[in-house]
């Protein structure tokens, strides 16, 4: 059996193979930009009401290839920038219980693959805190491209993925005298991202 030539492959499967980046994306190193940028979550709380925050500290690079295949996203969050604007409560998941930011100051993800085109697209990566990986997959959709009145590029995204927080080994919880427990397993990430081009 004769292989085909790279060049006579039938045009779907050259797609699959080189998948092209969203309209609108150069290729290069893109920073994001913090200040217009959020990481929060959502989790539930005693089973009736949910608590959101976000992280306050996160840096990001995202180096755009000529395809999707050759492009990654690496995201460094400060654990310590917890922020669900309740102190005590904090104070509480920063420390041994759950984050315990002094032996484990920063959480990690970093981007293995990227599916998808148009607006819609499907961003797998491998999510670290304190001192377990798994594989996540964030729903993406890209919100474009934009130049700024001060002649920045900017490409706008929001996805949102849903994690077991035992699956990282946060296992801390409470009984509810009604039954249940104080704090919910699944979290819900959400991000909005603005990058900027170098």
């Amino acid at each position: 059996m004769h292989e085909r030539a790279a060049g006579n492959l039938p045009d779907t499967y050259q797609h699959q193979e080189n998948t092209m980046i969203p309209s609108g994306l150069t290729t290069g190193t893109w920073t994001l930009d913090g200040s217009h940028s959020e990481i929060g979550f959502t989790v539930r709380h005693a089973g009736i009401s949910k608590v959101r925050g976000n992280f306050d500290d996160v840096n990001a690079v995202m180096e755009i290839g000529p395809s999707l295949e050759d492009s990654t996203i690496n995201a460094v969050i400060k654990s310590s920038s917890f922020n669900s604007n309740d102190a005590n409560r904090d104070a509480h998941v920063k420390g041994p219980d759950f984050f315990d930011v002094e032996e484990f100051p920063e959480l990690t993800f970093a981007v293995t693959g990227i599916e998808g085109s148009g607006e819609t697209y499907r961003v797998s990566g491998d999510l670290t805190i304190k001192d377990t990986t798994r594989p996540v997959v964030l729903d993406t959709e890209f919100n474009g491209v934009a130049v700024d009145p001060f002649g920045a590029t900017r490409a706008g995204f929001s996805g949102s993925t849903v994690i077991s927080r035992k699956d990282f080994g946060l296992t801390w919880n409470a009984a509810l005298e009604t039954g249940g427990v104080l704090v919910g397993d699944k979290v819900t990430i959400n991000v909005d991202a603005a990058f900027v081009a170098a």
